[in-house]
């Protein structure tokens, strides 16, 4: 269990040099209110920065320093984990990133970003994008589970599941194939050079028996035929190299065709996020006829006048999409055709350096040989053995690591076919989403929604009516989207629980009570919440003020005094 239990932040974004103080368990409900720009979501950005080093809302860094005093920004949060107190504190001007465990410092020593790593995978058990599914609802930068790509679906929830592990697995196998690979290739190229050695051995000694004169004529001989398997060799490698350089000019263009590739994706990917936003803004227009913030009405002119000039721009962005695509098309084709001539040159490489090897091999033979006939030349007395018996042993040490390395070969082999995705961390996933679906709509109920609610293996959402109707999370309403986020994040906290991953005391929602909902809806609301969350400390942030006031354990109201954001008294 991860208890929150206090932030403290100051000179941060419009907070100033004194401290703002948070007790986050004191009360299971806290009700944050003020006027817009008074600071009240600064405490998502506040834990969110000590945390991960970064703001919850879509902020620069360099911009959360408060622009008046312009220095000496610092959070600190306070929680409780597996009976241990820590204290995170990052700060800038100066800079400070510290984590307190039992009143000690730990170890400074790692970079940055291990020392961050291990605070996410040894302490808080939880990355930036389950803070966000876990933690936070509702925010106007945060992007609820649903409307997250399907990786980024499969990412929260193995991080819920705490199977990342076996993606760190994976990466760790690779490395020991290719070790285990290269292995094998030497162990083979001793073993033939040892054999070598051995066959060569006994055909000295063989010859030795033999008379002087033949013994000098034969190993002269294979001297020769040495030479011309050297010759034939280097001429081929010539011939390979010819190759190879020719092929290697041919893909001169790989470094550019890349780059543009790159660049028509990049471009792709802003045309379809300016296509989502337009398509955004006409929805907005298209549902509402007043303004849900400050209520007043939107001029019907100015509708029809928006919703033309931005269904103009999607038209042009879809023909500008049509013709990127065809580029797309074109350097993809060519991408296609610089990867098959780069494993045309894989496999002439390879081809050369087996000829190569062979060279050396047939050098080492032919100085071998040279010695041989020297020897040969002179009285040979008795025959020496001493060398065989030796390369022999060598050979078995050799063929006991070669058969060793094959062993771990297909260890490492099945071992990889457990980690792909379609091994352990699917079977666990298979295991765990209909408990997912189960939760999700018993919290559905609850809410007095509802739905067949169910995700598949893949994270993509089928949902039916009461009449077998089957809809997507987008052709709901915001109200029902709400609904379905919130059954979500409190299936996600359920899921953490069980799996002992993620499970902790703070839940905030950022203005979820400030869109459509009236006041038998808002208190509907906040009965749901407050059944279903018992065991945590929720924060709910509202520009509503006082009407809600008596619906919470605890209100805090921020002010602004002196351009200076404040708790009020």
């Amino acid at each position: 269990m991860l208890t929150f239990t206090q932030v403290r932040y100051k000179n941060i974004l419009s907070t100033g040099n004194a401290w703002t103080t948070i007790d986050l368990n004191r009360n299971k409900s806290t009700l944050i209110v003020g006027e817009n720009g008074a600071g009240k979501s600064t405490i998502l950005d506040a834990i969110s920065f000590a945390l991960y080093g970064k703001a919850f809302r879509k902020i620069n860094k360099p911009q959360l320093m408060n622009s008046i005093n312009q220095r000496e920004l610092m959070v600190e949060v306070y929680f409780n984990s597996n009976g241990a107190e820590f204290i995170i504190k990052r700060g800038m001007k100066p800079n400070v990133f510290e984590i307190w465990k039992n009143g000690e410092l730990l170890n400074q020593d790692a970079s940055a970003r291990d020392y961050q790593a291990y605070l996410e995978e040894n302490i808080l058990k939880m990355n930036y994008k389950s803070f966000g599914q876990v933690v936070v609802l509702g925010s106007s930068t945060f992007v609820p589970f649903m409307q997250l790509p399907a990786f980024h679906r499969r990412e929260v929830i193995e991080d819920l599941l705490d199977i990342q592990i076996f993606s760190t697995m994976s990466n760790l196998l690779k490395e020991k194939v290719n070790a285990n690979k290269a292995a094998l290739v030497d162990a083979k190229y001793q073993i033939d050079i040892v054999k070598n050695k051995i066959e060569s051995a006994k055909e000295h000694n063989e010859s030795i028996r033999r008379l002087k004169e033949d013994e000098v004529f034969r190993i002269k001989q294979k001297m020769r035929e040495q030479i011309e398997f050297i010759e034939g060799e280097e001429s081929r490698a010539e011939e390979l190299d010819e190759q190879i350089t020719a092929l290697i000019g041919s893909i001169s263009d790989k470094a550019e065709t890349k780059a543009k590739y790159d660049q028509f994706k990049t471009l792709k990917l802003d045309l379809d996020k300016k296509l989502v936003v337009l398509k955004k803004d006409i929805n907005f227009y298209d549902a509402h006829d007043n303004c849900p913030t400050c209520r007043q009405g939107i001029e019907h002119d100015f509708k029809v006048t928006t919703i033309a000039e931005k269904s103009s721009k999607i038209t042009e962005i879809e023909n500008a999409l049509l013709v990127l695509q065809g580029r797309i098309d074109t350097v993809t084709t060519r991408l296609d055709a610089i990867s098959e001539i780069e494993s045309t040159l894989s496999a002439l490489n390879l081809n050369r350096a087996e000829h190569s090897a062979n060279i050396r091999i047939a050098k080492t033979t032919l100085v071998r040989l040279k010695g041989e006939l020297t020897d040969a030349e002179k009285d040979v007395g008795e025959i020496d053995t001493t060398k065989i018996t030796t390369f022999k042993e060598e050979l078995r040490g050799l063929m006991d690591k070669q058969k060793t390395l094959s062993e771990d070969k297909e260890t490492l082999a099945v071992v990889g076919s457990m980690l792909k995705d379609g091994g352990i961390k699917t079977r666990i996933i298979k295991q765990y989403v209909p408990i997912m679906n189960k939760l999700i709509n018993k919290y559905l109920a609850a809410m007095e929604f509802f739905v067949d609610f169910q995700l598949d293996e893949n994270f993509n959402e089928k949902i039916l009516s009461r009449f077998r109707d089957e809809f997507s999370y987008a052709s709901f309403s915001e109200g029902e989207k709400l609904r379905i986020d919130l059954a979500l994040m409190f299936t996600w906290r359920a899921v953490s629980r069980l799996r002992n991953s993620v499970t902790t005391n703070l839940l905030i929602m950022d203005e979820v009570l400030d869109g459509s909902l009236d006041q038998a809806g808002t208190d509907e609301f906040l009965k749901i919440v407050n059944e279903i969350t018992a065991d945590s400390n929720v924060f709910i942030i509202s520009h509503k003020g006082d009407s809600l006031h008596d619906k919470f354990d605890h209100v805090i109201k921020f002010e602004k005094k002196k351009n200076f954001s404040q708790m009020a008294a």
